[in-house]
This record gives C-alpha cells, structure tokens and sequence, in this order.
C-alpha cells in the first residue's frame, strides 16, 4: 500500500471512530470494560468500591445535586457489579456511594443474606449519605436484587420521602422461577436454597419480600422510577416480571432501543445501551438516544 493509500485509510479509520465513539469529556477514573474486568479488579480486594465511588471529597453541584447510591445484585460485590456504572457516573461529576451488603466486606461473594437485613443496610446507607452531604434526598440504582431492595426501601421500610428517583436495572420486582428451577426446588430443595443463599430464596415468586412489595401499588408517590429490562432475561423469570405496571412508570426493554443488542441480565451494567439509558434516566433534561453502534457485544463499556 501506497504511503497516500495509507494516509486515506488512517483518515477513514479516524472518521469512523470520531462518529461511532462518544466524546469523552471528564473521564478520569478507569472504568472495567466488561464483567470479566470487573470480577478481576475485585478478586484482590472485594471490599473496594469502583474508582471514583466512595470519593469523601466529591461535591454535589447544580447539574448533579443528588447522590446516587448504586445497590448490587445477588453474589456481586461493588467492584464486579459496578466497574462501569459507577467511575462512569463519578466521571460524569455525579457523587456515587455504594457499600457492601448481605455478607462481610471482604467476602468476594456477596449480597446473599437475606433481602430484609440488606434493604435495612441501604436505608442506613440514605440516612448516612443525606447527612454526609446535607440533602434530603438521594437517587438509587439498583441492579437484580439491588432494583428489589431499592423497591422494598421505597415502600416497606418507608423511606420514599428520602428518595427522588428509582432506576431498576432487570429488578426480581415480582420474583423469579429462575427459568423454572424455583419450582423444582419446592420438591424438597427448597431448605437448602434458603440455607445456603437466605438472599435467592427471598426472590421466589411468593416469597414474604415480594409479597411485601407486590401487595398493593409498588411505586410511591413523589419518587420516579424507572425499569430497564433485557429480552435476553435468562435470570428474572418470566421475561417482563420485572417490569412495574403501574401509572408513571418507565418500562423499558435494552433492545426496544437498539435490537442488535444481545446483553442478558448478568452484564447488564455492562452495557453501553443500560449505561445511556441510566444515564437518561438520572438526567432527563440531558437525555440522549443510545449509540446501538457501540451496544454489547461489540464494544466495552465506555464513557458517553
């Protein structure tokens, strides 16, 4: 190839990336482009928040003025669950607060107590952050369990006043058959499901938690709440319980927004389609279509 031809094809290449990348303005902390990053990053310390998370010298602006409390799904930890979400957030000059729950700190596997003693955690984390930053209000993300909890907090532990907004990414909002093997587990495993992980069987459909926040309307008055689900949903069965059918509510599929992206529920937070429509939903007055060409499998998540 010509020194000319190669000079065209640098400029191309160039073109192409300028349209299909985001423009990337206050990234700073480093962000884990998949799950397998994340799970690396917190096998050395599981008890370590994501870059830019937990950050004592972050303040709350005009543009951002809530903190946002990012709450794990089952067996994560915040390092695993969140290595995108949340440096890209911290990047976007939001204060992002997280804690581990549902197991001690330096347990790589998390989340797996029971829901009832995690949900009280979060709340404990609300009552500390409004103090740390002198508001009365803060936004939660929840992935998985972490939507569940946001929603039992809102509503079961009364904490709706002290929440302005609910983003749930694939939330066990109405239980799961976990693709049938619930019903299995009620011929005689179910005891040792609830032995081994208090957390997953608090998630069956029926279960005393859901039933505490199926039972009557699920969102709360004053707080918006948002859904993010996957058609690919391999976890929170049937596809679509997640959803919250109730008036004021966003219900949103990844792939009604880009159908070429085939993310399932574990990699959720991974995902550049989520992370825009997170970030759409933190922001509304800044929101912005999904990039589908930089969707999952394609690209790593990335700052947008």
């Amino acid at each position: 190839m010509s020194l000319n031809c190669r000079a065209l094809a640098g400029a191309v290449t160039a073109v192409l990336l300028a349209c299909v990348l985001p423009a990337v303005a206050h990234a700073h902390n480093p962000i884990a482009p998949n799950l397998a990053s994340g799970i690396s990053a917190a096998s050395g310390n599981p008890a370590a928040p994501p870059p830019g998370v937990n950050r004592s010298s972050c303040r709350l602006t005009d543009a951002h003025p809530r903190p946002v409390i990012l709450i794990d799904a089952t067996f994560g930890n915040m390092e695993d669950d969140y290595g995108a979400l949340g440096p890209i957030l911290a990047n976007d000059g939001y204060c992002v607060v997280s804690a581990a729950i549902g197991a001690p700190a330096d347990q790589f596997i998390q989340t797996i107590g029971p829901v009832t003693d995690s949900a009280r955690q979060i709340a404990d984390l609300i009552d500390q952050t409004l103090a740390q930053y002198g508001v009365s209000q803060v936004d939660l993300v929840g992935h998985s369990e972490g939507g569940l909890i946001a929603e039992y907090v809102a509503k079961v532990l009364g904490y709706a006043p002290k929440i302005h907004r609910i983003i749930a990414l694939s939330p066990t909002t109405h239980g799961t058959t976990l693709d049938g093997l619930v019903i299995l587990a009620w011929y005689g495993a179910n005891g040792y499901v609830q032995d081994a992980c208090p957390a997953c069987y608090d998630q069956e459909i029926g279960s005393s938690v859901v039933d505490a926040v199926d039972n009557g309307p699920i969102a709360q008055p004053g707080v918006a709440y948002t859904v993010i689900e996957t058609e690919n949903e391999n976890v929170v069965t049937p596809v679509g319980s997640s959803f919250i059918d109730e008036p004021g509510v966003v219900n949103e599929y990844v792939q009604s927004w880009c159908s070429n992206d085939s993310v399932d529920h574990v990699r959720l937070t991974y995902d550049n389609t989520t992370i825009r429509l997170v970030l759409n939903a933190l922001s509304p007055a800044s929101a912005k279509p999904p990039n589908c060409w930089i969707s999952y499998p394609y690209w790593g998540a990335m700052q947008q």
